[in-house]
């Protein structure tokens, strides 16, 4: 029987060489059909779809979080059955060829299961010489994939930590959700834009991590945040529109540094678009209307960054934009991510300011105000 040979061999290539680009190829597979890429895309829109019936936020992105750790103990799952199934049917193969037939085809997989997991149970055993070749060789790649998988965890983990770490920085830097006008706001004053300045070359960096995290493992896009106000690509947004206002109303050393951190987070956003087949989205909404422009301007004015307000910089400003904000809506429509504004319409609280204990005690913002941070420091 050549059939279930074939079956088996197509099988076994399929999830070995998909396990290949998944866990150990360090860049893009720009191939469209991948089992993984199939998976993720047959649960997380369903996923997604299902989160979108949860009215309340915090319940939504409890949900939401799920999703990420959960698809990699499935995909796991996945290969490994399907290694089992393909490894039994080289066994019922074998067994026919050899006229050795076992009972039946779930009897041959029953086998590859035991093979594949070392469990040397004995009540099933290789009889033909093939089908001995076959119990040694899937037993050493089943030790092998087992242990591929266990130390492919920490490296996922170890990068959602770094991209986190960052995160939660910027809050009391540019707060909660991060907005461009708030991040300007706080690094005003004596020394506000040199730190400024060391925030965007640190986010240059940051950036480039993220790219090269998230292409080689574009399972960590799906990890959520600890707070659900923000997230890496909130995060992302706000320093591009920090850096588009700098370059299109400055001229110093800040905006020489914003135009280095501008390049390498536009090509964070439009290499992720690609890794995630998401093509440019236009805004079904406005994020800077004519109204936010004037009080970005004003506030602005307050904190000592004056924009030129001419309409030669507005024009570089909308061109600059044109260029990030479509796959920032393609990616967050994907990834059910909410972008922030460019300035809030109302004053919200830090995290940093708020807790469970604060909210029950009534340890509001108003007597959080003896615990500040000065909003000048780096």
């Amino acid at each position: 029987m050549i059939l279930p040979a074939i079956t088996g061999v197509l099988i076994i290539i399929v999830v070995l060489w998909d396990a290949f680009e998944t866990i150990v190829l360090p860049r893009r597979v720009s191939r469209w059909f991948r089992l993984t890429r199939m998976f993720y895309l047959s649960t997380w829109i369903p996923w997604r779809a299902l989160a979108r019936q949860i009215p309340r936020t915090k319940q939504r992105e409890t949900i939401l979080s799920y999703y990420g750790p959960l698809s990699l103990l499935v995909l796991f799952v996945i290969w490994a059955a399907a290694l089992i199934f393909g490894f039994g049917f080289l066994y019922y193969s074998a067994a026919v060829h050899h006229d050795v037939i076992l009972s039946s085809l779930s009897t041959a997989i029953y086998m590859s299961g035991t093979t594949f997991f070392t469990l040397g149970l004995g009540d099933v055993a290789p009889h033909s010489p093939a089908e001995r070749v076959l119990a040694v060789f899937e037993s050493g790649l089943g030790f092998g994939f087992l242990a591929l998988v266990v130390s492919y965890l920490p490296v996922i983990y170890q990068a959602f930590s770094r991209r986190e770490v960052n995160i939660v920085l910027l809050d009391a830097r540019a707060g909660s959700p991060p907005t461009a006008a708030e991040l300007l706001r706080r690094h005003s004053g004596p020394h506000g834009k040199d730190a400024l300045q060391g925030l965007l070359h640190d986010w240059e960096r940051w950036s480039a991590q993220i790219l090269e995290s998230h292409v080689s493992y574009p399972v960590v896009s799906y990890f959520r945040s600890q707070h659900s106000n923000e997230s890496w690509l909130a995060a992302l947004a706000a320093i591009l529109d920090v850096s588009a206002l700098l370059i299109a109303n400055a001229e110093d050393a800040c905006s020489r540094q914003a135009r280095l951190t501008f390049a390498m987070c536009r090509h964070t956003v439009v290499d992720l678009a690609q890794v995630f087949y998401r093509k440019p989205l236009a805004s079904p909404a406005n994020r800077l209307h004519p109204e936010d422009l004037e009080r970005l301007r004003e506030a602005l004015r307050q904190a000592d960054y004056p924009m030129q307000g001419t309409e030669a910089a507005d024009q570089k400003l909308l061109h600059l934009r044109e260029m990030y904000e479509p796959y920032l809506q393609a990616l967050a429509a994907y990834l059910y991510l909410d972008l922030p504004p460019w300035i809030l319409s109302k004053e919200i609280s830090d995290n940093w300011r708020t807790s469970a204990w604060g909210r029950i005690s009534g340890f509001s913002a108003a007597r959080q105000e003896e615990v500040t941070v000065d909003d000048h420091t780096d």
